[in-house]
């Protein structure tokens, strides 16, 4: 019985803890939601740093011909479900699943050297609707594609999960 009772008694400590930690959170964000920035990270303290969008290089990915231009379509689809990211505000990690789906006109991209190009958001600062915007630009700018589509599929936070796609036409 009296482990039970102190087994018990750990378990209203922690959970008092996470309710003083919820409620310190709150005060913090409402005496200083005037000064917080969209695109900064001025409240919570982390132990990186939270890099910029401006970081990430198109250096890394890397064209190759496609040898059956001359004799049909095709329609490629690449996923990369390890996809990772921190959030601009918190620096929380975010998570998710990348799908890249396109037609090539001249070009395919390697697949190494897309990895190595998404593992530059790591510790990149953006938001999820940025993010999709931003691969489907960088990509289109190397490949030159006649059809892409970029959809990010990321892991809930707080109970709410988020799908963002972005697409691009060749005219």
């Amino acid at each position: 019985m009296a482990t039970q009772m102190r087994l018990f008694a750990v378990f209203i400590r922690l959970k008092l803890n996470v309710l003083y930690d919820k409620i310190y959170y709150l005060i913090i964000f409402m005496n200083n939601k005037d000064k917080i920035s969209m695109f900064e990270n001025k409240i919570y303290k982390t132990n990186y740093k939270i890099e910029d969008p401006s970081i990430v290089k198109t250096d890394f990915l890397m064209a190759i011909p496609y040898a059956y231009k001359s004799k049909r379509s095709i329609d490629i689809t690449i996923r990369q479900p390890e996809y990772t990211s921190v959030c601009p505000m918190t620096g929380l990690p975010d998570n998710g699943c990348i799908t890249i789906q396109y037609r090539p006109d001249e070009t395919i991209v390697e697949l190494k050297s897309l990895k190595y190009y998404l593992l530059q958001f790591r510790n990149v600062g953006m938001f999820y609707e940025h993010v999709v915007n931003r691969i489907l630009d960088d990509l289109v700018q190397v490949l030159k594609p006649l059809r892409m589509e970029v959809t990010g599929e990321f892991t809930p936070r707080g109970g709410v999960s988020s799908i963002a796609t972005a697409v691009y036409e060749k005219e």
